[in-house]
């Protein structure tokens, strides 16, 4: 992706956000000699990886197949802090997330507002391919059995809880959503198995400065003394 896209997503979707009331942590807006001066004090922030996260899952076109999210709050994997995790979501109109699932993290999807959120679910067989038995959700605490592949609509103010193993893919209908994910404690780098191979985080372009940092961008511009970055 070219940086220019990706200043322009922010851009994009820091407005749909404020729009629709919500408001994002300090630093989020932080330039990128800003995170060079900053020191131990915001380490979480960078280790967490909590921040811009902008993906087209090395499909090189966003629109289509892509993601916007700022992770808010995550704890460390196996640790004694945090064990819970924060997200927004910014899905645009037939913008897939690839089909995928997650060995550890089980999670609550959530429309916060906008169109609905279109979500298609399958049981993990155990040779990780998709299953064909019945799946069992929980959709705001209503436990239901659904076949293999079907695809579940959430209007705004609903949910489904995701548990591991259990596929999933989704896409926004009707106009862009938000969407919250509540989960445990999140490892993009280790716990996503997806059913086809993408790219989780994109090759980037540099075609001008960076707006904000996305967190893949921490280990370039974040160097606190005493510490490596």
């Amino acid at each position: 992706m070219k940086r220019s896209r990706i200043n322009a997503i922010i851009r994009e979707a820091d407005a749909f956000l404020r729009r629709r009331q919500f408001f994002l942590p300090p630093f989020a807006y932080w330039t990128p000699e800003e995170w060079g001066r900053r020191g131990e004090e915001v380490r979480e922030i960078a280790d967490r990886r909590l921040g811009w996260d902008i993906t087209d899952f090395g499909q090189e076109d966003y629109e289509r197949i892509g993601l916007f999210v700022f992770t808010l709050r995550n704890g460390e994997p196996g640790g004694q802090g945090k064990n819970y995790a924060e997200k927004i979501l910014v899905v645009g109109v037939d913008q897939v997330t690839p089909m995928h699932f997650h060995w550890f993290k089980m999670e609550d999807i959530i429309n916060r507002g906008g169109g609905r959120l279109v979500v298609q679910v399958y049981k993990a067989a155990p040779d990780e391919s998709l299953a064909h038995t019945p799946v069992q959700v929980n959709l705001d605490g209503e436990v239901r059995t659904v076949q293999a592949g079907t695809t579940l609509f959430l209007s705004p103010g609903e949910s489904i809880t995701l548990a591991p193993y259990c596929y999933h893919k989704f896409w926004g209908a009707d106009e862009p959503v938000l969407v919250g994910e509540v989960s445990k404690v999140n490892d993009d780098n280790t716990d996503n198995r997806f059913y086809e191979p993408v790219g989780r985080f994109p090759a980037i372009e540099e075609d001008e400065a960076p707006l904000h940092l996305l967190v893949n961008d921490y280990e370039r511009y974040y160097r606190p003394k005493g510490g490596e970055g």
